[in-house]
């Protein structure tokens, strides 16, 4: 089908991600923007994987106070270079995670930083609560790894469905953005205060 040039240019704004990759998308997905969007995340995401194990020695620390002054956030973002830490779109990013921690309180930053006390309290919980089920020792193993993934989505930062746009994780949106700007982005450290509660 004949994709319009302004339905590119719109998909290029809101993605950053070059030209005959956006028309490539777009005639994938029929002119579908949100398809081609998704589609375009998937692709990031996999060219994205490369970047992921590079140096992040640039950077910013990135806040966030709640309107009422009583719930406070502190992110430390990495990259690559200090031109991408002083880009205004890299700065928004942070921002949001600031955002994204201060509404969905995550404990750690990823899976790997959950301790193994921590992975073995939850197992052992969650095979008492299917002891008298009947259920063969196998099934209870994939149930089990199915609850410790949920688990992981609600308590870490990466694995958590992203405020703004549920249809993500804060991993994959991360992952656009290592593809448009061609850098590793790292999450180093977070601080999430609330007033009368204990960090």
């Amino acid at each position: 089908m004949e994709i319009k040039a302004d339905l590119v240019k719109e998909l290029r704004q809101r993605t950053g991600i070059g030209v005959m990759e956006c028309k490539e998308a777009l005639q994938e997905s029929s002119g579908d923007i949100e398809k081609a969007i998704v589609l375009l995340r998937k692709k990031g995401y996999a060219r994205a994987q490369g970047k992921m194990s590079r140096e992040t020695a640039e950077g910013i620390v990135g806040s966030y106070i709640h309107l009422n002054g009583k719930l406070g956030v502190l992110v430390e973002v990495n990259c690559e270079s200090d031109f991408v830490a002083r880009n205004e779109e890299f700065k928004e990013l942070v921002k949001n995670i600031a955002m994204h921690i201060a509404a969905s309180n995550p404990k750690y930053i990823s899976s790997e930083d959950v301790t193994p006390e921590v992975i073995k309290q939850e197992k052992e919980i969650i095979r008492e609560q299917f002891k008298d089920s009947k259920k063969p020792p196998e099934i209870i193993e994939k149930i089990i790894q199915g609850k410790l993934d949920k688990f992981y989505e609600e308590v870490c930062l990466l694995e958590q469905p992203y405020v703004k746009d549920d249809k993500v994780s804060v991993k994959q949106l991360i992952s656009t953005y290592i593809a448009k700007f061609g850098e590793n982005i790292r999450i180093k450290r977070f601080a999430r205060y609330e007033l009368g509660q204990a960090n």
